[in-house]
């Protein structure tokens, strides 16, 4: 099943890394697993830098779905442009989409995924509102 990532969505991350040797698999190029690990850092780096820190003992995210629809294969060594960007702030939630491009062809997408961010208290373990500072960030 292949997911559209919407027109209607907030830049809000943009980084750059490069592929390592061992993000490949024995097919020569990058495994799959390795995109939701790049998503997943891309998301974290986001949330860090704007003073989203989870607490076990209090609130923060928790990833309910994810996906990446893959377009061209990515090797090393590959200099790789990852774009983040939300969309879609609801009581609780909100999305998270993703692309991938090599610096060299920005504008080719390599890859593209998202996610669905649910806020939660953990102690009792379960969802509760997005705080307003996070809402207002989220909202175009």
């Amino acid at each position: 099943m292949k997911i559209e990532i919407p027109e209607r969505k907030k830049l809000v991350y943009e980084t750059r890394f490069v592929v390592r040797w061992g993000d490949m698999d024995a097919m020569g190029h990058v495994n799959n697993t390795q995109y939701f690990r790049y998503m997943e850092t891309a998301r974290i780096d986001w949330m860090t830098a704007r003073g989203i820190d989870p607490d076990p003992g209090g609130t923060g995210p928790v990833i309910v779905n994810a996906f990446c629809n893959f377009y061209q294969q990515l090797s090393y060594p590959d200099e790789v442009l990852l774009k983040m960007y939300v969309s879609d702030a609801a009581r609780t939630t909100f999305e998270s989409w993703t692309t991938m491009a090599r610096v060299s062809a920005p504008e080719v997408i390599c890859a593209a995924g998202g996610a669905t961010v649910i806020w939660v208290d953990f102690p009792r373990q379960k969802a509760t509102e997005l705080p307003n500072w996070l809402r207002e960030h989220v909202m175009e």
